[in-house]
């Protein structure tokens, strides 16, 4: 009986090198090795050398993909980046702030950002675009119009899981709660908003913005008490923003030709500096709530601080 002999061909060592890439989950380094070990052989790099250039690539990478994956999963209006905003229309003292909050020192902090304004005044754009810059230097962010995040909390506390969705919010460096001023709450959704600003209280940042001054912020939070307590806790430690100037969107509708009515063109061009009465119908009485603090609603006999 004849033995045949099989002839096995050994991979070559960088080929050999390609599968323990893929195995070891490199794929940076699997798709530039060859690439760079030719360069490295031709410019006469050592072998250090080699490995710390394919290394800052895997880290270049894994970073991209990272930043992908949070702007993915921030919710912020892809548009709203710094390169669209109209900075001729800041004023000088938010100029100078945007700078630094877009460092993303205040987050290190957990300090807060609120932003006042009339409509139209860019408050949106600019929380987005410093969104997106913290995005860029590594802080997960979650952008939110206030009503959503209320009626997701709410949600919550109807299942019995308000506990795990404030934690699932908490892996949020900055929560970004856009519009508070237009939300009408009940008194469940005005306490679940309150723990949620409670939770995150001198621990992590939230950035909200507001066409409401903080005296009408009543219209909120229902009471006297929670109002002053939910104020209390976002100004302790912030960073206050005021949008002035001309509506943004009155001025693009007289671009189109669209008219706009007198009271809110004294409005939109910044010669009013509130609603006039005969724009808006008058405000609706609110019934009295019984003062005190706001029932915590993860628990009916535990109270809500109000320190």
């Amino acid at each position: 009986m004849t033995s045949v002999a099989v002839d096995t061909v050994k991979p070559s060592p960088l080929d050999a090198l390609l599968v323990l890439l893929r195995a070891l989950k490199l794929p940076a380094f699997n798709r530039h090795a060859e690439e760079i070990a030719i360069k490295a052989s031709r410019e006469g790099w050592a072998f250090s050398q080699y490995l710390q250039h394919l290394a800052e690539l895997e880290i270049e990478e894994r970073r991209t993909r990272r930043i992908d994956r949070a702007l993915r999963d921030s919710d912020l209006p892809a548009e709203k980046i710094l390169a669209t905003l109209e900075r001729g229309r800041l004023s000088p003292k938010v100029m100078k702030q945007m700078a630094s909050l877009c460092e993303g020192g205040f987050v290190e902090r957990g300090e807060n950002l609120l932003v006042f304004g009339l409509p139209g005044r860019g408050k949106t754009h600019v929380v987005a675009a410093i969104g997106h810059e913290l995005v860029q230097r590594g802080y997960r962010v979650l952008f939110t119009p206030t009503f959503a995040l209320v009626q997701r909390l709410l949600a919550a506390k109807r299942d019995l899981r308000l506990e795990r969705e404030l934690a699932a919010l908490d892996i949020y460096h900055a929560v970004i709660l856009d519009d508070i001023g237009y939300v009408q709450q009940s008194r469940d959704e005005m306490e679940v908003l309150f723990t949620f600003l409670a939770e995150r209280y001198e621990r992590k940042s939230v950035l909200i913005t507001s066409n409401l001054v903080f005296s009408d912020w009543i219209r909120i939070f229902k009471d006297p008490m929670t109002t002053a307590a939910a104020i209390d806790r976002l100004v302790h430690h912030a960073v206050i923003l005021e949008m002035t100037g001309p509506s943004y969107r009155s001025e693009e509708a007289r671009k189109r030709g669209v008219t706009t009515p007198h009271c809110l063109a004294q409005i939109a061009t910044g010669r009013e500096s509130l609603p006039h009465r005969k724009c808006y119908p008058r405000r609706q009485h609110v019934e009295h709530q019984q003062e005190g603090p706001p029932r915590d609603p993860r628990g009916s006999q535990r109270a809500l601080p109000n320190g």
